[in-house]
């Protein structure tokens, strides 16, 4: 496996694949992404436009197989800094992390401990920075296309230090899998204190 690292614009190059793979593992449940190329490339554009926004990358030769990002949360859009203003957070004191991704069969290999490592070293290379955050999706636990044996992140983000915050949430849309069209999700934040 070979791994980069890119920081602002840099991101740019890799865009083709980061969407490839974001469309990809966002297919799986609880996302359930019906992922589109332009949505993808939208989305992305915000990383490279951030002279502080950084990916990690795992290629197995020339296809990548993970991928982790993170970015200001000034930087972010409207929908993610919003629930933080509200709340009357200092939002140029935050760092927001993106994806992380990974195809199945590169799981359990320790990759999710070296996405955090990665992208907390970043973040801390500032020393401007007092909190990590991210958002994940919110699902019933009787949704239909829940597999037998899902299981969630939370054990893992809670071993990595970061808290699940129930009044820190906020909505995103994108088409689910099997949809015409775009629908509000609702997306909880959690937060780790440096």
């Amino acid at each position: 496996m070979r791994f980069i690292s890119l920081q602002g614009n840099e991101i740019a190059t890799v865009f083709d694949d980061l969407a490839q793979l974001r469309i990809s593992v966002f297919k799986e449940f609880p996302y359930l992404y019906e992922g589109s190329l332009e949505y993808e490339m939208e989305y992305l554009r915000t990383y490279s436009e951030s002279d502080r926004a950084f990916l990690f990358g795992v290629y197995d030769e020339d296809k990548m197989v993970g991928a982790t990002t993170c970015i200001p949360l000034s930087d972010e859009t409207a929908e993610l800094k919003t629930t933080f203003e509200q709340k009357g957070f200092d939002i140029s004191k935050i760092f927001y992390f993106g994806e992380s991704i990974l195809l199945p069969t590169y799981r359990g290999m320790g990759l999710g401990h070296r996405f955090f490592d990665e992208r907390e070293k970043h973040v801390l290379s500032f020393h401007t920075y007092t909190t990590t955050c991210f958002c994940s999706v919110i699902r019933t636990d009787n949704h239909s296309l829940k597999l037998n044996g899902y299981r969630s992140n939370d054990a893992f983000w809670i071993k990595r230090g970061y808290q699940k915050n129930p009044e820190l949430t906020t909505e995103m849309d994108w088409l689910d899998i099997g949809e015409a069209e775009s629908t509000s999700k609702p997306m909880v934040f959690w937060t780790k204190n440096w």
